[in-house]
C-alpha cells in the first residue's frame, strides 16, 4: 500500500495513476470470474469492458478443438507465405 501513496507537505496523498491501476485489475477479476460462472456480462460490465478495450474471454484459455483447427488451416491454402509467393499473388514481380 505504501506504493499508492505520495508525500506532498507532509500529507499522505494517494496516487490516483496507480490507485485506478488497481481498481481497473479488481474490477476485471470480478467480472472475469463472474463471467465463468455465469456466461453472461451485465450492461454495466459492458460499458466497463467496451471502454477498456478488453473482454473476459480474452482472459480464457484457448478451446483445444479451435487450436487444432487452426493449425489445421495453417498446412492448406493458409500457410504461411514466402515473399516471393505474396510477390507473385499481388503480381509485384
Amino acid at each position: 500500500m505504501q506504493e499508492l501513496k505520495s508525500t506532498q507537505d507532509k500529507e499522505a496523498v494517494l496516487n490516483p495513476k496507480l490507485l485506478s491501476k488497481f481498481v481497473i485489475k479488481l474490477l476485471k477479476q470480478d467480472i472475469s470470474k463472474r463471467y465463468k460462472e455465469t456466461r453472461e456480462i451485465t450492461g454495466e460490465d459492458w460499458e466497463f469492458c467496451e471502454a477498456i478495450d478488453w473482454h473476459p474471454v480474452d482472459e480464457l484459455p484457448m478451446k483445444e478443438e479451435y487450436e487444432k483447427e487452426l493449425k489445421e488451416r495453417q498446412k492448406g491454402p493458409h500457410s504461411e507465405m514466402t515473399i516471393k509467393e505474396l510477390d507473385k499473388l499481388m503480381k509485384i514481380k
